[in-house]
């Protein structure tokens, strides 16, 4: 996964409140709760955060294919 940068974040309680509860309905953490809210946001406003090169699609190809390429040789 990529590294994420941490930061403090002040919070009117109540803003919290409603942010946990949001978060346990859509079954997220606080923490990811507030980064889709912000992606969400910034989607509203035309911005598309640039991907990480950890998150390229690339990544993950391999590993699926050489398990479904061997699976097919234990079958015949």
């Amino acid at each position: 996964m990529a590294e994420k940068k941490a930061f403090l974040l002040r919070l009117d309680p109540v803003v919290w409140d409603e942010m946990e509860r949001l978060a346990q309905t859509e079954l997220r953490s606080v923490n990811a709760q507030i980064e889709f809210l912000l992606r969400d946001a910034l989607a509203q406003r035309g911005i598309k955060p640039k991907a990480t090169p950890s998150r390229a699609p690339s990544s993950s190809t391999p590993s699926s294919s050489t398990s479904s390429s061997s699976r097919g040789s234990r079958v015949d």
